[in-house]
């Protein structure tokens, strides 16, 4: 059986930091599953490409996943606003499971509220609120905390999809 990667996403997605990683996680043979609200709903990122949900968050337990990504733009940001979407990433984040999120994306954190202590990147206009919300902020390209990697812009995705692979191989 494939091993499944769990992706949280919404319209207004960066589209290629969630292009790029999927594409890097599919070539190593993980089966990349789009979650959203409704099942088969088309959304479409900032760039203008579309993207079809694969699973409704109601219909997908955290557990069916060997991993969490969580890619930037304005989607995370909506996502958050969603109960059932910061449990989803709660799960990963309270059981050190492997958890990848870039940009904006580390905002769904925050809600959570597990980013106390924890060593994470973002884009420079979240990494004050995950100050405020107790992290460790450095501004670099990556910065991995156990099975936490976060990421902060376009420019750091070549490092980013090395480090969720060399994470989820070793």
């Amino acid at each position: 059986m494939t091993e499944k990667v769990a992706v949280l996403v919404t319209d207004m997605v960066e589209d290629v930091e969630l292009t790029s990683p999927k594409e890097t996680l599919e070539k190593a043979g993980y089966e990349v599953v789009l979650i959203e609200k409704e099942a088969d709903k088309k959304i479409t990122g900032k760039k203008g490409t579309s993207f079809t949900i694969d699973a409704s968050i109601d219909d997908v337990q955290p557990n069916d996943f060997v991993a969490l990504l969580i890619p930037g733009g304005f989607s995370p940001d909506q996502l958050r606003a969603d109960q059932r979407f910061v449990d989803f990433t709660k799960y990963f984040l309270e059981n050190d499971l492997p958890l990848f999120a870039i940009c904006h994306g580390p905002q769904l954190f925050i809600q959570t509220g597990l980013t106390n202590g924890r060593s994470m990147t973002s884009y420079l206009t979240v990494q004050a609120d995950l100050a405020y919300a107790g992290a460790d902020v450095k501004d670099e390209a990556v910065v991995i905390d156990h099975n936490l990697v976060t990421s902060r812009t376009p420019d750091d995705l070549p490092e980013f999809n090395q480090a969720i692979l060399s994470l989820l191989t070793d």
